[in-house]
């Protein structure tokens, strides 16, 4: 059975195209961002195949591609193929934690749980609004998904699910049969280290590969790798720009978070619990110990700033704001995703040492030689020298003139071939 497995495997291999970089396969681990979008495209010229993405996050939250392949069709089998190959590149075992996010697709949800049994499976919420908007006609049905999408807390989302029961208890219902920890942040584990709702990682990365989807598919792999090779290099130069202990992302998200702290009052219970409340009676609690809080929002919040400023003005040890955040959105490790380059290639003609050999038509005249097939030569014979038949079959034909046994009169083998009925 394993044998048969092994060979099935090879033949997809060679019908089908993976290619995982070296370079971003490094700079992928180097994020320390456990997410990964998955999405497929077509093909657009002649050739019937599918292109499969996987794309990462970066520090700033932008786009960081991981791999790609060309198959036959967006399937199960092709999926799963892909999945296993990606899971060895990024030595990610049956048992990884990753976060999975994609547009339900055919073929990729069992793909995912057959290969990932322990991952977890987010559901692009555009195409699930839009699914609503198809099924029930009406702008403030489509809104309210988008909020109760965007809830942080449990208590938050049951109360929008029940208000959207009173508004369309049939949308309600259906949408109650997706489940709720694929598309709703309030479910969202924090392993990942960000609450993305959408799939639009992959889609802008498949809009940059849109002019070479038209082309064959060695040209179309080319093309991606050519633009992938001048990403790596364009960032660089925006990260070399870049000053201080985060990504700029980051620091905008913490300087706007900071503005919102001044709002609230942390009160400490002794034990390294806060109950953190603003003027609009917000009030949520942090635990230090365990570096959380539960309005459950981003890796840190305002109730957490709060709480670190009124250590500071009692007097007491606390670590500074930036140094609260998780490391992926350092600036140092954004460098790190960059610091491995992809190398360019040489040209088909270069491999091996030889001249590219370009095929002539049996009528064409080789460049090289400027001599034409012998299918427009006249055969000589090597006894008399005349034209038209060969030493083999030469029958002692003479000079201009003689007649032949073939009743054709030949010429002297000195000009143009000159046959003549008898």
């Amino acid at each position: 059975m394993c044998i048969l497995k092994h060979a099935c495997r090879l033949l997809q291999e060679l019908l089908e195209g993976y290619i995982c970089l070296g370079a971003l396969k490094l700079g992928f681990k180097s994020g320390l961002k456990d997410f990964l979008g998955v999405d497929g495209t077509f093909l657009k010229g002649p050739y019937p195949r599918q292109v499969l993405t996987v794309v990462g996050l970066e520090s700033i939250n932008g786009i960081y591609p991981v791999a790609y392949a060309v198959v036959e069709a967006e399937k199960t089998s092709s999926w799963t193929w892909f999945m296993e190959l990606l899971g060895e590149d990024l030595e990610l075992g049956a048992n990884s934690n990753f976060t999975f996010i994609s547009n339900r697709q055919k073929g990729i949800i069992p793909a995912v749980a057959k290969v990932f049994p322990n991952a977890k499976h987010r559901f692009c919420l555009r195409h699930i609004q839009e699914n609503i908007k198809k099924r029930w006609k009406g702008k403030e049905l489509s809104d309210k998904v988008w909020e109760y999408g965007r809830a942080t807390t449990l208590n938050h989302f049951k109360y929008a699910m029940d208000d959207l029961k009173k508004i369309n208890d049939e949308a309600h219902s259906w949408l109650c049969k997706i489940p709720t920890e694929t598309w709703s942040k309030s479910h969202f584990s924090g392993r990942a280290h960000t609450d993305c709702l959408l799939n639009n990682l992959c889609e802008v990365f498949n809009a940059k590969i849109d002019e070479g989807r038209d082309k064959p598919i060695i040209t179309c792999l080319e093309y991606i790798k050519e633009y992938l090779m001048k990403r790596l290099c364009v960032v660089q130069k925006e990260i070399d720009k870049c000053q201080g202990e985060l990504s700029t992302t980051a620091t905008i998200i913490l300087e706007e978070i900071k503005t919102e702290a001044a709002n609230y009052v942390a009160k400490y219970n002794g034990i390294g619990k806060y109950q953190v409340a603003s003027t609009w009676q917000y009030q949520y609690v942090v635990n230090l110990n365990e570096r959380s809080c539960t309005c459950r929002f981003w890796e840190i919040c305002r109730h957490v700033v709060s709480v670190i400023w009124n250590k500071i003005e009692n007097g007491e040890d606390a670590p500074d704001v930036e140094d609260w955040v998780h490391p992926c959105y350092k600036l140092s490790r954004w460098r790190s995703m960059y610091l491995n380059k992809i190398d360019p290639i040489n040209g088909r003609s270069m491999l091996g040492g030889q001249k590219e050999k370009i095929m002539k038509g049996v009528d064409e005249p080789n460049s090289q030689t400027t001599k034409l097939s012998r299918k427009f030569l006249a055969v000589t014979c090597s006894k008399c020298h005349n034209k038209g038949h060969n030493s083999r079959t030469c029958k002692g034909q003479g000079g201009i003139g003689e007649v032949g046994a073939n009743g054709k009169t030949h010429g002297n083998g000195k000009g143009v071939e000159i046959l003549l009925s008898s």
